[in-house]
């Protein structure tokens, strides 16, 4: 009874003493920059990030921005992360959050802009900065006014009166993709919204202004006392980063596909297989790494070369096997790049098979092309005339391709040694030769006659 006295008393001093440690321990706010281009490496940077602030227990997330925008795939994974995230987000930004960086910014539980500061211009554009067609602009439409509706409404009672509304305005937020919307006093159709600090403080689309990191801290999320952690990506986030963006996915696709198709073209095992597996094992090694690529999906493509290769060199023609194995390439290299379970794709985001599929189909075509440039290029100009040989061989200068001496037997006669299907033996003064016929199909023992002699060939009929 005493011990179970003295242990009760342990276990609550312990629990007290655990409880107090934790309340005056040193809050911990943790940062993340965002201060490039919205990309694969970002998206890395975002995730390690987070991940690493949950597991020190960190108070705070701050992402400290200036981006001019990037691919919106990876943007649309950083907001999802930020509003599912279980430690408050919130974003300093300290210069520019246009397009990408918008999103990001409007998914965060806070967003503080440095004076002169600029958020929104949030329409999808290409890489020559020319509006794309409107498919793309209502997936982001919809996207930047979900993530606004997802921070709900605000109660404001003024007297008799409660008026409810949009703790960030929806229709704001997509006036930022479609320059079809107006606003009244704000903006008129055939605009993009961009806000300037003011203008977002007036609209509720910024939470305060400050000029450093430790100011937004101690002014505005009131910890006077705090540990401020920064994320540092290590070297291998740097690589995985940059072997996952979509041009260099495209770029191996193609060296892939060149890979092949110049080793098909040359005898033996030579630079373009080499290159097509090193590009291979680049393409689905981060993949792989990242949980996205199974190794179904790892096999699935290497059974499509297989196939692929039987279709070439096994089975006449081009038919099921050839068909088979370019769709089993096309299929592996897609689903690699999506986060599906097996043949369940509720995991996989809205729009990522289409965007896995568009770099698959892209790097493929881009490499037929390629491939056709170079065959036409090979040693002719530049560069390309230094892995050709160009030497010709002229017969004036005594090179034979192949020995003359068969070129006597034209006019002989002999027999066919085997069946003529055309091609077979025939047996001319006691000497076997390879031979085709004329005339199509011959007996073995016929009777023939050597008719002419071309390209190391004896051609013969039948003399009756």
């Amino acid at each position: 009874m005493k011990k179970q006295f003295l242990l009760s008393i342990f276990t609550v001093f312990l629990l007290f003493f655990t409880s107090y440690a934790n309340e005056n321990k040193t809050p911990l706010v943790y940062k993340i920059n965002l201060k490039d281009e919205i990309n694969s490496l970002t998206w890395i940077y975002v995730q390690k990030g987070m991940n690493e602030a949950r597991e020190l227990e960190a108070k705070q997330i701050i992402i400290h921005m200036n981006t001019y925008g990037g691919e919106v795939i990876y943007a649309d994974s950083i907001r999802t992360k930020i509003l599912n995230s279980e430690i408050p987000v919130s974003v300093f930004i300290d210069n520019n959050a246009a397009s990408a960086g918008a999103l990001i910014s409007i998914a965060c539980k806070n967003i503080y802009m440095r004076k002169g500061a600029s958020i929104g211009a949030a329409t999808v554009v290409d890489q020559s900065g020319e509006q794309l067609p409107d498919k793309y602009q209502s997936y982001m439409r919809a996207t930047i006014r979900t993530t606004a509706e997802a921070h709900g409404k605000d109660t404001i009672v003024n007297g008799k009166d409660t008026i409810v509304k949009w703790k960030r305005d929806p229709l704001i937020a997509e006036a930022m993709v479609d320059d079809r919307i107006a606003i009244p006093n704000l903006i008129d159709s055939g605009k993009t919204l961009t806000f300037t600090t003011q203008e977002a403080l007036k609209y509720s689309y910024c939470d305060g202004t400050a000029e450093t990191i430790e100011e937004v801290i101690e002014e505005h999320l009131g910890y006077d006392k705090y540990e401020l952690k920064e994320f540092k990506p290590s070297f291998y986030d740097k690589i995985k980063g940059f072997l996952t963006g979509s041009l260099l996915r495209g770029l191996l696709i193609m060296i892939i596909i060149g890979g092949i198709y110049f080793e098909l073209q040359t005898p033996g095992v030579g630079f373009p297989l080499a290159a097509a597996a090193v590009a291979a094992v680049l393409y689905f090694a981060p993949l792989y790494l990242d949980g996205l690529a199974a190794n179904w999906e790892i096999i699935l493509f290497v059974l499509g070369l297989i196939l692929l290769g039987l279709e070439i060199f096994v089975i006449p023609g081009f038919g099921v096997a050839g068909v088979s194995g370019i769709i089993f390439i096309i299929t592996g290299l897609t689903l690699a790049m999506v986060n599906n379970d097996v043949f369940d794709f509720k995991p996989v985001k809205v729009g990522a098979i289409g965007e896995a599929l568009f770099t698959v189909l892209g790097g493929i075509i881009f490499g037929v092309v390629a491939i056709v440039y170079l065959s036409s290029r090979i040693g002719t100009k530049g560069l390309f005339t230094k892995v050709v040989l160009n030497t010709t061989q002229e017969i004036s200068e005594g090179y034979i391709g192949v020995s003359l001496e068969q070129q006597k037997l034209i006019g002989c006669t002999g027999l066919s040694g085997t069946v003529l299907r055309p091609s077979g033996k025939v047996i001319v003064n006691n000497e076997s030769y390879d031979a085709v016929s004329e005339e199509g199909f011959i007996e073995k023992g016929t009777e023939v006659k050597v008719v002419r002699y071309e390209q190391g060939q004896l051609y013969v009929v039948k003399t009756t």
